[in-house]
């Protein structure tokens, strides 16, 4: 066995739920299975856009995975296969099978509230996966608008787990032309963090738009409109 030569001073880190820890870590007994969860963390957590999934194939031709799940008996399709069983059964990520251009394509998500919400629309015909579709469903052919987790990092930054929580709760409490219209904003001030797009939002639930911009009433207030939950944290 070849001796790991320890970790370099500077690295990458990939975040993992404490929840991993603490109740799926106890559970899990296969080492394939293990293996694979920690890929897949890994592998979402480097993907970018929105809504963030990882097919078979992606998985089948990780040479990472596929080298240490080569170790066990069987070809490593086939531990991938079984492991990935494993871990739908487990309830750590959920597997649907979608269409791409007439075959079937096996498509993995994390088993989280935000992603079983991605999945429902998925399956009902809301969401649209490039280049894949759920069974039945019409392809249409429209231009559509990128989605706002991608007008975030097209626009403002890198999408973060953070980040993408805080848009995902903001889907459920504005309309999404205003969250659009905010990040606009934002790029047009010159203000590129999410405290000053959730200032924008939180002061038109409180007052209205009159109009597809946000105004500043300087007779009354005229930092009023960054004064809201994230006032404290934005910055001229």
């Amino acid at each position: 066995m070849e001796q790991f030569q320890g970790f370099p001073a500077k690295m990458q880190f990939t975040p993992l739920p404490n929840l991993f820890f603490s109740r799926l870590l106890p559970q899990i007994s296969d080492i394939a299975e293990l293996k694979l969860t920690l890929h897949i963390f890994k592998a979402l957590y480097q993907k970018k856009g929105y809504p963030r999934f990882i097919t078979y194939g992606e998985l089948l031709g990780n040479a990472s995975l596929s080298s240490s799940l080569a170790q066990a008996a069987n070809p490593p399709s086939e531990v991938l296969h079984t492991a990935l069983e494993m871990a739908t059964q487990r309830g750590t990520i959920i597997h649907i099978v979608l269409d791409r251009d007439g075959v079937p394509e096996d498509v993995y998500f994390l088993n989280s509230e935000s992603e079983r919400q991605v999945v429902a629309k998925i399956q009902n015909g809301e969401l649209i996966l490039k280049g894949l579709k759920a069974e039945g469903q019409i392809d249409i052919e429209t231009e559509e608008l990128p989605d706002i987790f991608t007008l975030y990092e097209q626009n403002i930054g890198m999408l973060t787990p953070m980040i993408a929580e805080e848009l995902r709760e903001a889907e459920k409490l504005y309309p999404e032309t205003w969250i659009r219209d905010a990040i606009k904003g934002a790029v047009n001030q010159n203000k590129r963090k999410w405290s000053y797009i959730s200032a924008i939002l939180e002061r038109w639930s409180a007052e209205g738009r009159s109009d597809g911009t946000y105004q500043r009433d300087s007779k009354k207030d005229p930092d009023k409109y960054i004064k809201g939950k994230y006032g404290h944290m934005v910055r001229r």
